[in-house]
C-alpha cells in the first residue's frame, strides 16, 4: 500500500492506495508553520478513524510546491512511518521528457498531473493532453502525443482574483465564488460572481483553443483536455472544452511516478 501526499500552496492531500485504487484520501490546510510533530499526529488521527494502521503502508512518495513543508513532511515520514519519502524532482527521469528550458521549474504538481493524465487518456488514442488544474493558480499543461510535457500557461486563482478585487476596490465586498443565477447581475455581488465565474469559464475557453490551435498547427493531432481541482466540475458543467474531469489526478500521478521509480530501482 502506497501513501501519497500532495503538497500545494492552499491545501495538503493524502491519498492511500492498495494497488492501483484510491481507498482514502483527506485533505488539510497548508499552514507553513506546522512541525513534523503536528503533521504526524493529524496524519495518525486520519489513519485511526478509517481503521488503518501505518503500518501497512509499503512506500511514501511526495510532491511539493511548498519548500519549506517538504523537508517537515519527509521528518514526520521518518519519524512517524519509518520510512523514507521519496520526494518528486521534475529535474530527474520520471519517464516523461521535459521540453522546458528549464526543467527544475516546473511545478513537481504540473509535471505528475501531466504524467497521469498522458497514461489515462493520451498513450491509448495517441493524442496530445491539455490538463487544467484549478487551484490557488489556474495552471494549462501540455502534454503531446508522445508523452513529453511541452510546458503550459500559470494563471491567478479565482480566489486569488477575488481577493484582489476586493482589496484593491474600496467598495466592492468579498463573496464567494460560485455560479450564479443569470449573467447579468442585478446587485453588485450578483455582478462580482458572474465576472469571477464567468471570466473563468470564458479564459479557460479562450487558453484551451489557442493552446488547441497551436498543437494541431505542430501536426500533434486533437488534443483531449482534462480537468482536476476544486472548481474543475463546476467549470466543466459550463464548456464543452473540458472533456474529463479527475478530481484525485495528482494522486494518481505520483502512484504511477512511484511504479516506475520502483521498476527502475529493482532492474
Amino acid at each position: 500500500m502506497l501513501l501519497a501526499i500532495d503538497i500545494g500552496n492552499t491545501n495538503i492531500v493524502f491519498g492511500v492506495f492498495e494497488g492501483e485504487t484510491l481507498i482514502q484520501s483527506w485533505r488539510l490546510a497548508t499552514l507553513r508553520e506546522r512541525t513534523a510533530d503536528e503533521l504526524g499526529i493529524l496524519v495518525i488521527d486520519l489513519f485511526k478513524v478509517r481503521g488503518f494502521d501505518k503500518s501497512v503502508i509499503d512506500g511514501v512518495i511526495v510532491a511539493s510546491v511548498v519548500p519549506s513543508l517538504t523537508g517537515t513532511m519527509s521528518e514526520m515520514i521518518a519519524r512517524y512511518f519509518d520510512r523514507q519519502a521519496t520526494v518528486v524532482d521534475p529535474a530527474e527521469d520520471m519517464g516523461m521528457p521535459v521540453r522546458y528550458d528549464r526543467p527544475s521549474e516546473v511545478g513537481a504538481d504540473r509535471l505528475v498531473n501531466g504524467i497521469a493524465a498522458y497514461e489515462r487518456l493520451g498513450r491509448a488514442r495517441g493524442v496530445p493532453v491539455i490538463v487544467v488544474d484549478f487551484g490557488t493558480a489556474t495552471t494549462f499543461d501540455c502534454i503531446s502525443a508522445q508523452g513529453e510535457y511541452l510546458g503550459g500557461v500559470i494563471c491567478p486563482g479565482v480566489d486569488i482574483s477575488a481577493d484582489a478585487l476586493f482589496q484593491r476596490a474600496a467598495r466592492l465586498p468579498r463573496v464567494d465564488v460560485r455560479k450564479p443565477e443569470r449573467v447579468i447581475g442585478q446587485t453588485t455581488i450578483e455582478s462580482m460572481q458572474s465576472g469571477l465565474f464567468y471570466g473563468y469559464v470564458a479564459m479557460v475557453e479562450g487558453i484551451e483553443a489557442r493552446i488547441r490551435g497551436e498543437l494541431e498547427a505542430d501536426g500533434s493531432g486533437v488534443a483531449v483536455c482534462v480537468a482536476t481541482g476544486g472548481m474543475a466540475a463546476v467549470i466543466a458543467e459550463q464548456t464543452s472544452v473540458i472533456e474529463v474531469v479527475v478530481p484525485e489526478l495528482t494522486l494518481h500521478g505520483l502512484r504511477i511516478v512511484w511504479e516506475r521509480s520502483n521498476v527502475k530501482t529493482s532492474s
